[in-house]
């Protein structure tokens, strides 16, 4: 089946196809078969009528489109493999030539790869930031410990710092109140800050039906960042009853017998996160090194095509939130524009594209296989992720088949990952080599490999050398 290919642009061809008649007699065979069953035709048993008869009720011309139509996404195929393309999406395929009993003959325009040269892995060099554990954090982490396991009790004296008062907020702009800077029933602890700024020093002092005005910047809303006038009135007032940080304390709220040994467990496992962050970082980083070392045009019409579906996606979220775009810019902490939220999705979109195209190149090229127990695996993982039951997911996966071949690229490119990520130099601020080997999925460190004899032998001085 002789094929032609015809370069468009660097990430678009045009395939020419001739199929010989022959070719398409397993699809012509199937067509009649098909048709044969669906009717009846006095004097032939069902499925036994001729193909002659048939072409004489129905017209050849409906058979050959039959059966064309069934065997293109055969020949199709057959054309990309025999011509070693990647396509990128569907193609527009039109049958240009058809000659009865002879020849048959169509073309493919497709999204295809673009050609490149992938670089050394091992010139890739990153840096991050190194695992530090903040003593804050360990702070905090015993501090809601502590909460969970306290009492509140309702008191009737003014509020102080540390007690968790029920509060009414009522935000007004030149005498107009706004609504969607009011709120009731809020509860508050007392020098946390994670409200509106000046609102400790509002509250401290107040007792149960009081109220007190003062003046903050709003944090949200279609006036963020504007001066407001709060109106902030008490509800009520309860004092927190907090357990002292000691081995009776350790003892009720975990498994350890000290206050030092739970604090070390704490201050370990912030470390195991802060390690899997860092791994991250390492991850993406690194592939932006790659990528960033790679030119090449993205195919447009894909790229455009997964820029509207993300577009549709967020606005589809939005609505069901009940929000617009402007209300949602407005509620994020970072001042951004529509034009520059949408131009961040483009880019985004690119950036994905093009490294997902990266890392299948190097998948091929390095023969990367995936089987069951990888397949295994993800499900094991998407399950965990989800909060779903793995076997739930496994048979989503059997009745949409599609999907296997989804996951089966995505671990395919998490191994290509995996292969760039190792190549790489990877180090933190500090200068320090950053070794992600040993890291295991809930960010401890695997114990060392033990060296090999072979190893020891390597690092002793050899018989008889010389000392310069």
């Amino acid at each position: 089946m002789p094929s032609t290919v015809e370069q468009l642009s660097p990430s678009r061809v045009k395939i020419t196809v001739e199929v010989p008649f022959d070719e398409l007699k397993p699809s012509m065979d199937k067509t009649y078969q098909s048709i044969a069953q669906s009717i009846n035709i006095p004097g032939f048993r069902k499925g036994k009528v001729p193909p002659m008869v048939i072409d004489q009720r129905f017209g050849r011309g409906t058979v050959l489109q039959e059966a064309i139509n069934d065997a293109l996404p055969r020949f199709y195929g057959q054309a990309i493999n025999d011509n070693k393309l990647a396509p990128l999406a569907q193609p527009d395929i039109e049958v240009t030539k058809l000659e009865d009993n002879e020849l048959i003959e169509f073309t493919a325009e497709v999204d295809v790869r673009p050609d490149f040269e992938l670089p050394e892995l091992d010139s890739l060099a990153v840096t991050v930031e190194p695992v530090e554990v903040d003593e804050e954090r360990v702070t905090e982490q015993l501090t809601a410990l502590r909460a969970r396991f306290g009492s509140r009790e309702t008191v009737e004296r003014a509020a102080a710092e540390g007690d968790v008062v029920t509060i009414d907020l009522e935000a007004s702009i030149d005498g107009e109140t706004l609504d969607d800077a009011t709120a009731e029933g809020m509860e508050y602890e007392i020098g946390s800050g994670t409200m509106l700024e000046g609102l400790d020093d509002a509250v401290t002092g107040l007792s149960a039906t009081e109220s007190t005005t003062f003046t903050s910047k709003l944090i949200g809303g279609a006036h963020k960042d504007e001066d407001a006038d709060i109106k902030v009135t008490v509800t009520a007032v309860a004092e927190q009853n907090l357990p002292e940080l000691d081995d009776e304390f350790a003892q009720l709220a975990s498994e350890f017998d000290t206050i030092d040994e739970l604090t070390a467990d704490i201050r370990t496992r912030l470390g195991n996160m802060g390690r899997l962050e860092q791994a991250s970082d390492a991850r993406d980083k690194v592939l932006e090194e790659l990528i960033g070392k790679i030119d090449f045009d993205l195919p447009e019409n894909v790229l455009a095509a997964d820029v509207e579906a993300r577009k549709g996606q967020i606005t589809q979220q939005l609505g069901q939130a009940g929000m617009t775009l402007e209300q949602y810019l407005a509620e994020t902490e970072e001042s951004e524009t529509e034009e520059a939220f949408w131009a961040d999705v483009e880019k985004r979109a690119a950036d994905a594209m093009k490294a997902q195209i990266v890392l299948d190149k190097l998948g091929e090229e390095r023969d990367l296989q995936v089987d069951q127990n990888d397949l295994t695996q993800h499900i094991i993982q998407l399950a965990q992720r989800q909060g779903q039951n793995p076997q739930e997911i496994a048979d989503h996966m059997q009745e949409h088949p599609q999907h296997i071949t989804e996951y089966m690229t995505e671990i395919r490119r998490g191994k290509a990952l995996a292969l760039v990520v190792e190549a790489a130099t990877i180090t933190d601020t500090a200068g320090a080599a950053v070794d992600l080997d040993r890291l295991q999925p809930d960010g401890t460190l695997a114990d060392p490999a033990e060296e090999t004899d072979e190893a020891e032998v390597e690092t002793e001085e050899p018989v008889g050398a010389k000392a310069e």
